[in-house]
């Protein structure tokens, strides 16, 4: 059993550390004063300046199939270089990307919606979530009911990533009450201009989801997604990725947090000494660094499998649970090793503070990632101590 990384992987790897470094990193402090005077942390054209750069150097639609002009590295190369972007809360991804579910598209959605994604021309968002169906995506309710050649929208979608900027969203709504998630959820693309608006949600973070609100919004035949009633097993196709790539960034933040606080312990004296030496700051340290490196293999393990076309819902929900809960834990020592210091807001800390507590909740909240394993595990889908 070889653990070590492939050259290739390794030079991946080190060819985004080395962009981070440089062009990331030193953004941090100007994204902290844009943010505490209520400004974006940064601005698009900038955004869109640093992926031409990254274009450059080969960094462009990681997971885009070759035929569309992406890098297509696959889900090993995408968790590993997630891994290190979470290194930074500088708001930035790598251009030339689409969302899965937008490939399973007509030519003609492909050249509409899919392709000017990816081009960075037009912006989309997954809009699933409702008031009362959250982490039991199967209860949605919203309403598409058919008119001629249309479909009529009404009702309300919440927390949608990208909301504020999309110019079109992949709506999910129940074309058949009946069937409901097993055959009668459609999923449509939906223009802004068609008629729905997006409503700010303000959080704890940076960052703010939207409130989809749609109103005898009417949508043409030819923008479902799909097949009507196939809706749902696209969304859970779109859903799945997230799983572990969302703990392999939280496994960047945590390291380079771990990497803080062991600079600030070396340096910060209590009673004549650097705190290193006192056994409570040790095993804050200690503790992070072994949680850390456990997170990593689950997560590596998990896009390991999926690379290899092998069923990685379980190993991804745990990857998600344990890195996510990891993440919390390491930021709440690091914390509390810069005391007071860790608490202003002239440190990243509590901002990663604020931003990793939503690791727990989206893509599958904590207990949701219980239940899935508990459940596959009491039903026998997985074994404990299944060979490898």
């Amino acid at each position: 059993m070889d653990f070590s990384l492939s050259d290739e992987q390794r030079m991946v790897q080190k060819t985004v550390r080395d962009f981070v470094n440089k062009e990331l990193i030193p953004l941090e402090q100007e994204v902290l004063k844009n943010e505490r005077e209520g400004r974006p942390g940064i601005a698009r054209e900038k955004i869109r300046e640093l992926q031409n750069k990254a274009k450059d150097i080969g960094f462009w639609g990681i997971n885009t199939p070759e035929e569309y002009g992406g890098a297509n590295l696959g889900p090993m190369m995408a968790a590993l270089i997630a891994m290190e972007m979470g290194r930074t809360f500088v708001p930035f991804n790598f251009g030339g990307s689409a969302d899965n579910i937008l490939y399973e598209g007509t030519e003609e959605q492909k050249e509409k919606y899919l392709l000017p994604v990816i081009n960075g021309e037009k912006r989309s968002c997954f809009a699933i979530t409702e008031p009362d169906a959250g982490s039991d995506a199967r209860a949605i309710k919203m309403p598409a009911v058919k008119d001629g050649d249309h479909w009529v929208l009404n009702g309300e979608k919440v927390f949608i990533t990208g909301g504020n900027e999309a110019d079109f969203a992949m709506v999910f709504a129940v074309t058949d009450k009946e069937k409901g998630a097993n055959g009668g959820v459609t999923c449509f693309l939906v223009d802004r201009d068609m008629g729905w608006r997006s409503e700010y949600i303000h959080t704890m973070g940076e960052w703010g989801p939207a409130t989809l609100v749609f109103e005898n919004v009417r949508v043409p035949e030819e923008n479902v997604l799909g097949e009507v009633g196939h809706g749902f097993r696209l969304g859970m196709k779109w859903i799945g990725q997230g799983r572990y790539m969302i703990p392999a960034g939280a496994i960047g933040a945590a390291e380079r947090l771990l990497q803080m606080a062991i600079e600030y312990a070396k340096t910060r004296q209590t009673f004549g000494k650097p705190i290193a030496e006192r056994q409570a700051i040790q095993w804050m340290i200690a503790d992070s660094a072994v949680e850390i490196e456990a997170a990593k293999w689950i997560v590596l393990r998990a896009a390991w499998m999926a690379e290899n076309g092998m069923d990685a819902r379980h190993q991804s929900s745990m990857a998600k649970l344990h890195g996510a809960v990891m993440a919390n834990e390491v930021v709440d020592r690091v914390l509390q090793i810069h005391g007071g210091m860790g608490y202003t807001k002239e440190l990243p800390i509590e901002r990663w503070y604020r931003e990793l507590r939503l690791t727990r909740i989206f893509e599958g909240t904590d207990e949701i990632q219980r239940r899935t394993i508990a459940r596959n595990l009491l039903k026998g889908h997985v074994k404990v101590g299944e060979l490898l």
